[in-house]
């Protein structure tokens, strides 16, 4: 311990680690450890003595195991061990050493492993700049989670029906102006799915570029740098949009698995990049994704308002994700005490149908989602749809509705125009119908 500086005084590490000239024992050191000796001597209980010697040698022993064990798959390339093992032998050392500590002693075994762990969060903070444990236990889970990956890439493509769950990507480069698509990914990543935030950079790769990446990706992480984050976030340089979604919609998400969901925002007081966005809906279409556009409005949210759903009748394909989404995002801690409400449209005289069908897909389905917020609105003649989710959606947190990207290219803007008086606007369009069951 003293060779490696272990102990917090220089001076206490040179005297210890000073050993004879003629052959190198370390004289001051064996002293130390004979004085210990002596005191657990004294101590006049021998099982005691045996037990706690006992539970240093046991502790000693189980650690070593751990990180040999560890070292077998998350070891630098340049680690070169003085002696080899195999991991199973490793691990059923480490295994069999911390059932014998509690076999002898419980609270010895407590006792020691509480001391071991002080005494090295101790010497972690008195050196910095060595690697600690927790580069081993990284390398480790990023092999493991490599080898899951790609057993998954393997049985996945041999089933022929996949269950959903969203996995969306979102790049932006106003990351540091507004934050509601990046709040938006981490409620869906909550329990169900995944999400990837790309923040995305002008310019063509350079070094320049690169270290402004790293800086800004920096600033990122530590933004959201909290227990509560789910989202993987990284930097993407590009020199314009569509080519930024090209190279991110071709590559998995950090779970491995393929995206499936596109989210775009924009300020819905200020939409400066919305005709960008729209340009690009049919490059995403075409890959056969789920389209999300994000309308960010300067309206406070207020969660407890809930989440309003509209399901329009014209367009009967994306009502199931538009209720799969609301009850994935309703999950998130941020929404408990708030509430789904669905709103169907449908002809004069049909009201009765289109309640009877909301409600079986609710029941089947094992929605939280009660009837007495489920409401049927007939078109009128004269009333446009657009006015009715004003008056209706005004105060709602969230407010999703569905729309088709042929109608949204053909319209332009103006499709997306007309929501003044409501929040903040999830619109939604789905490319195949989801199955809730």
């Amino acid at each position: 311990l003293a060779l490696d500086s272990s102990f917090p005084s220089k001076r206490l590490n040179r005297w210890l680690s000073h050993g004879r000239k003629s052959d190198g024992e370390p004289a001051n050191a064996t002293l130390v450890t004979i004085i210990n000796a002596f005191v657990f001597v004294a101590l006049g209980n021998v099982n005691a003595v045996a037990q706690i010697i006992s539970m240093f040698f046991l502790v000693t022993y189980g650690s070593l195991c751990l990180i040999s064990f560890l070292n077998h798959f998350g070891s630098s390339p340049s680690y070169r061990p003085s002696f080899k093992s195999r991991w199973y032998l490793s691990l059923g050392g480490f295994l069999i050493a911390v059932w014998v500590m509690f076999k002898i002693n419980a609270p010895y075994a407590f006792g020691s492993l509480f001391l071991m762990t002080v005494i090295y969060f101790y010497i972690r903070a008195y050196h910095r700049e060595r690697d600690g444990l927790e580069s081993l236990f990284a390398n480790a889970l990023f092999q493991i989670n490599r080898n899951i990956q790609v057993y998954l890439q393997r049985s996945g493509s041999q089933k022929k029906v996949k269950e959903w769950r969203p996995s969306a990507i979102c790049i932006s480069k106003d990351s540091f102006v507004r934050a509601r698509a990046f709040h938006l990914l981490n409620w869906i990543s909550y329990r169900y799915g995944f999400g990837t935030y790309l923040h995305r950079i002008d310019g063509y790769y350079s070094r320049a570029t690169a270290r402004k990446a790293a800086e800004e990706l920096s600033r990122l992480i530590e933004i959201y740098d909290t227990t509560d984050n789910h989202v993987f976030v990284d930097t993407l340089i590009s020199p314009s949009y569509t080519s930024a979604l090209a190279q991110a919609i071709q590559v998995p998400g950090i779970s491995g698995m393929e995206n499936n969901m596109v989210i775009f925002e924009y300020d819905k007081e200020n939409p400066e990049n919305l005709k960008e966005i729209i340009e690009n809906t049919g490059l995403i279409a075409a890959g056969d994704f789920d389209i999300c556009l994000l309308a960010s409005s300067r309206k406070e949210m207020i969660f407890r308002n809930g989440i309003h759903v509209w399901i329009d009748i014209h367009y009967p394909d994306n009502s199931n994700l538009l209720i799969l989404l609301s009850f994935i995002i309703s999950g998130h801690p941020d929404w408990k005490r708030s509430n789904i409400k669905l709103f169907g449209t449908c002809k004069n005289g049909e009201e009765e149908e289109a309640r009877h069908n909301l409600t079986d897909l609710v029941r089947s389905g094992r929605l939280p989602i009660t009837e007495k917020n489920i409401e049927i609105v007939q078109e009128e003649p004269g009333m446009t749809l657009k006015n009715i989710i004003n008056k209706k959606s005004a105060s709602a947190a969230l407010t999703m509705i569905g729309f088709n990207t042929q109608i949204l290219k053909r319209m332009g803007e103006t499709f997306l125009d007309g929501y003044e008086e409501t929040g903040t606007i999830l619109f939604v369009s789905s490319h195949n119908q989801k199955e809730i069951t």
